[in-house]
């Protein structure tokens, strides 16, 4: 495959995306047919992903709101089926966007809007997904400090203070999202230079790699390294404890580090790559940013999969969806026979909440 050398100048930063590839200003080295493949599949994914988002964290939210006590694990999961369900809500306009081959109609503020609730999402969901990690280190290490301290109140402030920096985060959406007239089409793009004046040039650069960077680092490689880190603690005290008597427990472990790595991680290298469009083929922006973006996004409708159902076993069919889900975010995520005799009550209560999750 051919790389293109394009030289600084070459490369209008006025026109980054971190969604739409068609505002780069690049002669196409795709094929036509390649592209449109792409385009569809992002449809699906998209389409897929908000209905799946839509009604699985909304009966995630319906069920913790009407039916449930307001327990720790409960607060946890409603504030991630919230950011999740939110996101889902808007994507229609991405749907929209993309099956129009990238024709952005809803003008600048809905453009804003956009990118800011994919990078919400972003922020959001992983902040939580390592604030439940490590409660579950927690629970597994510190059981009597875990039982006197983890309540309910300190949960909504956790979540208060998590929506805030998420907030923040996203914030640069805000600024440096923007339309303009390509050819017959608008697109939606990041201007990162905020001009279209040339000697804005550095400044663009400057700005797309500090964003760039901060959320690889943020929003990816210390959360997913919390994460990790924490559930291998995990792992290794229900181990030494013969605590485990089923592989189950490990496997959905795995699962959950995975799925995030897999929906997460090309999304993040594909916009490291773009920082660098003069030493890569096109070609792999072109193709590459719309379906890891998709990608990305499909995690939204993965949670209430990954952290619901699956802690449930499915061989019991005559337990119906409903009762999984009331089972799964319960505090006490009991019918488990994991517990072992050589812990103390109290341990044992924080280690069987801890196991199925």
């Amino acid at each position: 495959m051919e790389v293109y050398n394009y030289s600084e100048d070459d490369y209008d930063y006025g026109n980054v995306s971190d969604i739409d590839y068609s505002s780069y200003s690049f002669e196409s080295s795709s094929s036509h047919n390649t592209v449109e493949i792409i385009r569809i599949l992002s449809v699906v994914i998209y389409s897929v992903t908000c209905l799946l988002g839509i009604v699985g964290n909304g009966l995630v939210i319906a069920i913790i709101i009407f039916k449930m006590k307001k327990s720790v694990n409960a607060i946890w999961f409603l504030n991630l089926a919230a950011a999740d369900f939110l996101f889902s809500v808007f994507l229609p306009l991405n749907i929209a966007y993309t099956a129009m081959n990238y024709n952005w109609i809803f003008g600048t503020a809905m453009c804003k809007l956009n990118s800011y609730l994919l990078n919400l999402n972003m922020y959001t969901s992983v902040f939580l997904l390592t604030t439940i990690s490590i409660d579950r280190y927690l629970l597994v290490f510190f059981p009597i400090w875990s039982q006197n301290h983890r309540t309910a109140k300190l949960a909504c402030l956790v979540c208060f203070v998590t929506w805030t920096i998420g907030f923040m985060m996203s914030s640069p959406s805000l600024i440096f999202r923007d339309i303009e007239h390509d050819g017959q089409n608008v697109v939606c793009f990041s201007n990162f230079s905020l001009s279209s004046n040339k000697s804005y040039h550095s400044l663009g650069v400057m700005r797309h790699k500090m964003v760039t960077v901060t959320k690889f680092l943020t929003g990816f490689i210390i959360p997913i390294t919390i994460i990790t880190l924490c559930y291998i603690r995990i792992v290794c005290k229900l181990k030494t404890s013969r605590l485990s008597k089923s592989k189950k427990p490990f496997k959905i472990i795995v699962t959950i580090i995975v799925t995030f790595f897999l929906c997460w991680s090309p999304y993040h290298i594909l916009h490291f790559l773009e920082m660098h469009p003069h030493e890569i083929p096109y070609s792999v922006l072109e193709v590459g940013i719309p379906i890891t973006t998709a990608l990305a996004t499909f995690n939204s409708c993965m949670n209430p999969v990954l952290y619901v159902f699956m802690g449930q076993d499915f061989k019991k069919f005559k337990i119906s969806v409903f009762s999984r889900l009331v089972n799964a975010i319960s505090e006490d995520t009991a019918h488990s026979s994991l517990v072992h005799r050589s812990f103390s009550k109290t341990v044992s209560m924080t280690e069987k909440e801890t196991i199925l999750l």
